[in-house]
């Protein structure tokens, strides 16, 4: 009961505050209110304040900034007045792997699980009309891309984890291949939902952990060279049979999953 007189007290006291505030505040039965606008500023506005249901309207009568998603993936300023849009400072960044910011040193055998994806060709930025990336592609110098395969540094590699890549166009494909052609001292890759349907032509000549999980193989021959493999998972491909299954007979193969493959519902598959 005391609590409840207490704060019934305070209660009466906010009620009989007097009307001069400073003009960043408002009250709504006794409760200040607080506006800001985009730019960081605090406002006021009496219709937001005087009732619930103004809020809405409020806004549109301010300079508010509201977030546009366009559809390039990219977030946009928009002004609610004028509804033109301007690109977010960081527009310019969208289509750069880690490699191509300017100013760092990190290396690629320092990352985990690093962003490789290549963005768009220079033709396809053209008609996008991204004009911005595509100044920026091309003033990037032949000495400047040769420093930057140096940084990237993939040959040093033990541990990687390079999935959900979202390689949807061939240049990608191509980009990544050229990735897994220089591990040549990793010992732990994951190349999980790749959409990878041949890798025949890549060597890991020190892979002792490989999962291929959820990407589009048919057959043990569509695997990478892996001599010294001991943990291969295959779970969620399109293997249909155990041919080339011999390539693995000759390695220290330990594990191998084929969980959800067309080749599990085939009688005793795992004897042959």
């Amino acid at each position: 009961h005391e609590l409840k007189r207490n704060l019934a007290s305070l209660f009466s006291l906010s009620l009989k505050q007097p009307a001069s505030h400073s003009p960043d505040q408002e009250h709504i039965n006794g409760v200040k209110c607080y506006l800001f606008s985009s730019s960081g500023l605090n406002t006021s506005s009496h219709r937001f304040c005087k009732s619930y249901s103004s809020h809405c309207s409020a806004l549109s009568d301010t300079d508010t900034t509201l977030p546009v998603l366009s559809r390039h993936r990219g977030i946009l300023q928009q002004s609610a007045d004028s509804g033109i849009s301007s690109p977010l400072p960081s527009d310019s960044f969208k289509y750069l792997t880690w490699h191509e910011l300017k100013e760092h040193d990190v290396r690629g055998n320092q990352i985990r699980c690093p962003r490789v994806r290549e963005g768009p060709s220079e033709e396809e930025l053209f008609f996008r009309g991204e004009e911005d990336a595509l100044q920026a592609r091309k003033q990037v110098t032949e000495k400047e891309k040769w420093q930057q395969r140096l940084q990237e540094n993939w040959e040093n590699c033990a541990n990687l984890n390079l999935s959900f890549q979202d390689l949807g166009d061939l240049y990608q494909l191509e980009n990544f291949n050229r990735i897994l052609r220089r591990l040549i001292r990793v010992e732990r890759l994951w190349l999980v939902d790749n959409s990878l349907t041949d890798l025949s032509a890549i060597r890991l000549p020190r892979c002792k952990e490989l999962n291929v999980s959820k990407n589009h193989f048919t057959s043990f021959k569509q695997l990478p060279k892996i001599p010294q493999i001991r943990q291969l998972s295959l779970a969620d491909n399109n293997i249909e049979t155990l041919s080339g299954i011999s390539d693995l007979r000759s390695t220290p193969l330990e594990s191998l999953i084929l969980k959800r493959n067309p080749c599990e519902f085939k009688e005793n598959y795992r004897q042959l």
